[in-house]
């Protein structure tokens, strides 16, 4: 990512943090330094799938998030701690097209069109990581357990 992408993830990430926009901020635990690490994404939602993708591909959030196994999604006042699984290239490639649909910012780094079949989207699956989203409820161990606080505040 270039300096202009960076600028425009604080951008979000502080939109996000006040809760205006379709950004959430997505907080996972560095895999080799144990810290917070803060990312804004827009989630995609299907019916009542949510999924997490990454439109620069593997990137450090993808690599915590796998390694973790969690991760945390907050928006304004709301904070939910999510298990992810990620998702095979056909499940992955509908969620692809619709992202570059509510994702303008990001067709740059997409081969496929926003017009293209799902096919064309399958076939990136493997160049942008795709995460199904499940709430934990009533985890009886806590998000703590899972390496993430109820309260991330710096």
């Amino acid at each position: 990512m270039g300096w202009s992408d960076r600028l425009n993830d604080a951008l979000f990430r502080g939109l996000a943090r006040v809760g205006v926009g379709p950004a959430w901020v997505l907080t996972t635990r560095g895999r080799r330094t144990g810290q917070l690490r803060r990312t804004p994404v827009i989630p995609v939602s299907d019916g009542s799938r949510q999924w997490l993708v990454s439109p620069y591909g593997e990137v450090s959030w993808v690599r915590n998030a796998r390694a973790a196994g969690w991760v945390q999604l907050s928006r304004g006042r709301t904070s939910r701690t999510c298990a992810i699984r990620q998702a095979p290239a056909e499940e992955a490639g509908p969620v692809l097209q619709r992202f570059v649909q509510i994702a303008s910012a990001t067709r740059p780094y997409f081969a496929a069109s926003v017009d293209a079949p799902v096919a064309a989207f399958v076939a990136e699956a493997d160049r942008h990581p795709v995460f199904e989203l499940t709430p934990v409820e009533n985890d009886p161990a806590g998000p703590s357990a899972h390496g993430l606080s109820p309260s991330l505040s710096p």
